[in-house]
């Protein structure tokens, strides 16, 4: 049961890494230094101060970043691969000592590395949409409620892991079922 809580709690921080890198990374590290969350072995420089602050600059610097338009874009791409390693790394990070190293690192880059891929890959997509749209305009807004939703994801995540899981699937078949029939409803026009 504990290797699924953490599983669990990992696919949610690894989700609001998809949304910003940093963000879950303070709220780790904040939680580990108020006592509410004890990080597993190797991963307890995140309960460290010195930490804690300097992942509080990255994650205004990386905020105040997504407000300046068309570096917004830029940092897309940087920002995947290092979303893609926040998230492996956040879900082992709480990964529970029930799995071997092998399977705890694993589920880390399948489970945490491949959820803030696809969230990130979803949020460069409705970025390039933005700035395609109304040219850079609505990009603050969109910026805002990534950053947001990377903030109440990660708090969630500790609260109550099961019920983001859960609601991240019921998006997830949203998306594809929309993904699906919008694909169904282009193939269906002429090009004529």
């Amino acid at each position: 049961m504990e290797t699924i809580l953490g599983l669990c709690i990992g696919v949610g921080l690894s989700a609001a890494c998809g949304f910003r890198v940093f963000v879950p990374l303070l709220v780790m590290s904040i939680a580990s230094l108020m006592g509410w969350f004890e990080p597993m072995k190797g991963f307890e420089w995140l309960a460290m101060p010195a930490v804690c602050a300097g992942l509080a600059v990255a994650t205004v610097c990386e905020i105040a970043a997504y407000y300046i338009p068309w570096i917004d874009n830029a940092l897309d791409t940087v920002s995947t691969p290092a979303a893609m390693i926040a998230g492996t790394l956040a879900t082992m990070a709480v990964s529970s000592g029930e799995m071997s190293q092998f399977a705890s690192w694993a589920a880390a880059i399948i489970v945490g590395g491949g959820t803030a891929s696809a969230v990130q890959l979803s949020t460069v997509a409705v970025r390039g949409v933005s700035t395609a749209t109304t040219g850079g305009i609505a990009n603050p807004v969109v910026s805002t409620g990534e950053w947001i939703g990377a903030l109440v994801l990660s708090i969630l995540s500790f609260v109550v892991p099961v019920l983001v899981v859960i609601v991240g699937l019921i998006a997830l078949v949203w998306v594809l079922r929309w993904l699906r029939l919008k694909k169904q409803n282009n193939i269906g026009r002429s090009p004529l």
